[in-house]
């Protein structure tokens, strides 16, 4: 049966701030502005959201040097990372040991990359690396509007949100929070599994009346070092296919290539790391001006 926007006014418990229907909805308990809350205060001109339907498709290596290309084009960036599960930005940006701090007790300072980057994470406020987060919905909420609202930020010409994956409470939350959304970006690897996942976020983004800004391919065949020949170890093409299927933009491919673990390993960026003559590196630059272009005509 297909899914619509539409709730099931039988079924439905009146929860608007938690339904991804709200926007849409015209019961009489979806009061004030559309049963959503307020929109965090936040100088921006356009969020990014990255997210994917599953893990393991190397979201947050390309939400990291997505930012890291912004900033070095001169945009002021921030990059907010949302997996609070599992929050590896730090590590892939080199600031593992770096703490957030707060002048008066009230707002807190971001991590500062380069004179253009700026990073919020859960991973500045554990006393240990491997301490876990085990936390509820309503408490991810609290934070999340926290790393908008309190955070000194300045103005931004991007946010770059790096999501969990999934659809779930983290995704749901910074939609309604945050204000001027771009888009979002859907990274997936080229095999079925991983594609099928993506679609599902697709349908997500959309739901929420929100644009999908592409589809990125990520892993997307590989060059072999000794012999050049490229082998499709987890397929090729399937990002793309999905993309067309869905009607959306297709941002590119990004060849699955060692010397990307080993730049996430040394917290170094692949995009500063290698050299631009690198595929790797053209594809990932490819896909910025492509995004770019996509937000700002």
């Amino acid at each position: 049966m297909a899914q619509t926007n539409e709730p099931n006014k039988e079924t439905c418990a009146g929860n608007c701030a938690g339904c991804p229907s709200a926007t849409g909805c015209s019961d009489p308990r979806n009061a004030g502005e559309k049963g959503l809350p307020p929109k965090a205060k936040i100088s921006v001109k356009h969020v990014v959201l990255v997210l994917s339907g599953k893990g393991g498709v190397g979201k947050s290596t390309v939400a990291a040097n997505l930012a890291y290309a912004l900033a070095n084009r001169g945009y002021a960036t921030g990059l907010v990372d949302l997996d609070i599960h599992g929050p590896d930005i730090p590590k892939m940006l080199g600031a593992e040991d770096a703490r957030l701090q707060s002048y008066d007790g009230k707002v807190i300072e971001p991590v500062r990359i380069t004179g253009n980057l700026a990073i919020v994470s859960m991973a500045f406020l554990l006393p240990e690396r491997n301490t876990p987060v085990i936390w509820r919905g309503p408490m991810k909420m609290t934070v999340i509007k926290q790393f908008l609202e309190d955070v000194n930020w300045g103005d931004l010409d991007y946010l770059i949100v790096d999501l969990p994956p999934g659809t779930g409470d983290e995704a749901l939350t910074i939609a309604q929070l945050a204000p001027n959304i771009a888009g979002a970006v859907i990274v997936t690897t080229p095999q079925d599994v991983a594609v099928l996942d993506s679609s599902k976020a697709a349908e997500f983004i959309k739901k929420l009346e929100l644009r999908v800004l592409g589809i990125v391919e990520n892993m997307s065949g590989f060059v072999c070092p000794h012999c050049n020949e490229e082998i499709d170890i987890f397929g090729k093409g399937g990002g793309e296919k999905e993309a067309k299927q869905l009607g959306v933009p297709f941002l590119g491919a990004i060849p699955l290539d060692p010397e990307m673990r080993k730049a996430a390993d040394e917290g170094r960026p692949f995009i500063i790391r290698q050299s631009k003559e690198s595929p790797t590196w053209k594809s990932f630059d490819a896909i910025m001006n492509a995004l770019v272009e996509q937000i700002e005509g």
